[in-house]
Formats: C-alpha cells, sequence, structure tokens
C-alpha cells in the first residue's frame, strides 16, 4: 500500500513574518541596551557647595553658566554639612569653599562616572590658567577594583538570577506553594553566593557580608516571585512579559554603570523603581555609605516581593477549574514551543 507523505514545510509568508518578529525584537533589544548609554550626561546631579553665602553663590553662578542644568546644587555653611549629604547619599560631591582653600570632596563609591565628572569642574574653577582646587575622595572604591567594574558588571546577574529562578521553578518544580519556597531558599543561596564573589574574590564590595547578602537576596526574591505570580496568573505569557520588562527596562535603567541622573531624563528615574535600580543603589549604600540613602530603595524591593507574594495569593484563590484549565493551557504552550 502506498505511503502519502504531508508536506510539513511552513508557509513562505509564515517565514517571512517570523524573521520580521525577530528583526523588531532584536532592536528592541538594541534600542533599551545601548539608548540609556549613547544618550547619558551630566544633568540634575545633587551636588553641594558650602562656604559663606558671596563665595558659594559666585561659585553657583559660575557652574549655572558654564554647566547649565547640569547640577541640582544645594548651598550649606561648612565642610561638616557637605559631608554628611555626601554620606547620606543626598549629593554626590561637594565644592568646599569654607577653609580658604577650595576644595572638591568627590565619593566616587557613589558613582565613578559622577567623580569624574566632579574632578573635570574642578579643572575650571581655577583662579589662575593652570590651578585648580584639591580633589578629595571622601568615599573611594576599593583599592582592589578601582573603577568599580565589579558592581557595575554585577548588574545582570542581579536580573538574571530572578529570571531564570523564576523559569526554572515553573518548569520543573510542580506546586506554587513549592515554586515560592524554592525561590526563597535560591535568593538567600544566591546572595550569599554572589556577594561572596564580588566581596572576597573580586574586592568589588566592602562592609558587612551579611547585609550586602541581604541585599542581593531581596533583590532576587523580588524579581523571581514577581515573575512566578504573573505566570501563575497569566502563564507563560505572564512570565515572558516580567522578564522582558526586568532585562530589557531594569537592567539598562539601573545606573550601576553611571548614575541614574545620568540617563536620560526620567528615565533614571524609572529605573530605580524596578528592582535591579532599587538593588544596586541599595548595594552601595550598605557597602559604601553605613546604610545611608538607603530606606527609599528597600522600601521599592520590599515592594515588588510583597506584590509577587499578592499575585501567587491571587491565583490560588481562582476556583480550581479555571486554575486546572491555565495549567493545562500553560503546558499545551510548553509542548507546542517543544
Amino acid at each position: 500500500m502506498a505511503v502519502q507523505h504531508t508536506d510539513q514545510r511552513s508557509a513562505w509568508p509564515r517565514v517571512g513574518g517570523i524573521v520580521l518578529l525577530l528583526t523588531a525584537l532584536l532592536s528592541v533589544i538594541m534600542i533599551a541596551f545601548a539608548w540609556p548609554a549613547t544618550r547619558a550626561g551630566v544633568h540634575d546631579i545633587p551636588l553641594a557647595v558650602a562656604g559663606p553665602p558671596q563665595a558659594t553663590g559666585a561659585v553657583v553662578e559660575q557652574l549655572n553658566a558654564k554647566r547649565a542644568g547640569a547640577f541640582d546644587v544645594t548651598v550649606v555653611a561648612d565642610t561638616a554639612a557637605a559631608e554628611k549629604l555626601i554620606k547620606d547619599r543626598e549629593v554626590y560631591g561637594a565644592i568646599d569653599l569654607s577653609s580658604g582653600h577650595p576644595q572638591v570632596i568627590i565619593a566616587s563609591a557613589a558613582s565613578p562616572a559622577v567623580a569624574q565628572a566632579l574632578q573635570q569642574i574642578a579643572q575650571g574653577l581655577g583662579q589662575q590658567p593652570g590651578e585648580a582646587p584639591a580633589v578629595r575622595d571622601l568615599v573611594p572604591l576599593p583599592a582592589d577594583d578601582p573603577r568599580g567594574a565589579g558592581l557595575a558588571a554585577g548588574a545582570l546577574p542581579l536580573v538574571l538570577g530572578g529570571i531564570i529562578a523564576a523559569g526554572l521553578l515553573t518548569n520543573l518544580v510542580a506546586g506554587i506553594g513549592r515554586r515560592v519556597v524554592g525561590a526563597l531558599v535560591f535568593a538567600i543561596t544566591g546572595g550569599l553566593a554572589l556577594v561572596a564573589i564580588l566581596q572576597y574574590w573580586l574586592g568589588s564590595l566592602e562592609g558587612d557580608y551579611w547585609t550586602n547578602s541581604s541585599v542581593v537576596a531581596l533583590s532576587i526574591s523580588a524579581t523571581a516571585l514577581t515573575l512566578l505570580g504573573l505566570e501563575a496568573l497569566f502563564g507563560v505569557a505572564g512570565l515572558g512579559a516580567g522578564g522582558a520588562v526586568m532585562m530589557l527596562l531594569g537592567n539598562p535603567l539601573s545606573g550601576l554603570t553611571s548614575a541614574p541622573e545620568m540617563l536620560p531624563s526620567g528615565w533614571g528615574l524609572l529605573g530605580q523603581y524596578l528592582p535591579p535600580g532599587a538593588a544596586g543603589s541599595l548595594l552601595r549604600s550598605t557597602a559604601f555609605f553605613d546604610g545611608g540613602g538607603a530606606t527609599p530603595h528597600l522600601l521599592v524591593l520590599a515592594g515588588w516581593a510583597v506584590l509577587g507574594l499578592l499575585l501567587v495569593g491571587a491565583a490560588s484563590l481562582r476556583p480550581r477549574g479555571r486554575r486546572d484549565a491555565g495549567a493545562t493551557a500553560t503546558e499545551g504552550e510548553r509542548l507546542v514551543a517543544a
């Protein structure tokens, strides 16, 4: 008996549509990562100017004339007040005119890019050609990583940790409760491992190891729990959309490679409300500033973690028939994808 063979090849229009979709996706990825980097610049950087009113007024006018919109200036009375603002992470540095010998105070641990910009500003404040105020680094980066490369490179693992955890637990572990427990345990072990590498091997972090590990653990759990909740409610589509937001928005807008204020207007602020940006800023605070300025970022991460748990709880409250139907649909999507 003759055997009939069915042509399983896809139609050319379908192939063309997939190619266009892939091209659009690649373009979005390029824009997400390259646009913030190429448009980064000094604007609205918080800066303190310390000293008597006449001297500070002249410097503020000079800054506005030469670098309009570059700095958000806070005028304080003396060196101690300026240093407190830096350690509290309310400003990135200071121009100190209070001692009679002008100096520029930087904090490279807050942002090497901003510290470099402030040093360039110092070159233009001299009274005579070739003369510039002294530069003092109040909160320097570790000697083993003076450019802060380790912490900047750590942005991607922070994002991927939560995404990978949610993806693998969804596919390999049955039961939403077990997935949540798995995500929390992984967040702890992952935090301990990542900080051990950054702090003890690469020398990129200082401060208390356990506190830093807790920050990374909270970051991983915030991402993982949110994605698990989205998957529990909306299936693979929810997991994919959540992962895309964390990767394509959260990572490039985190400001870890420069500073949130150096990103295009408004986008740096948005990045601080996403787990990667909040985690990076919180880790800088605990590692180098004794927790100064940590509270807002801690609240953001805690909020995402709670949101994830609420999404999981909402999924568990759905009628069992709807949950089973969603699980069947999700399994069907996986089989089709396979």
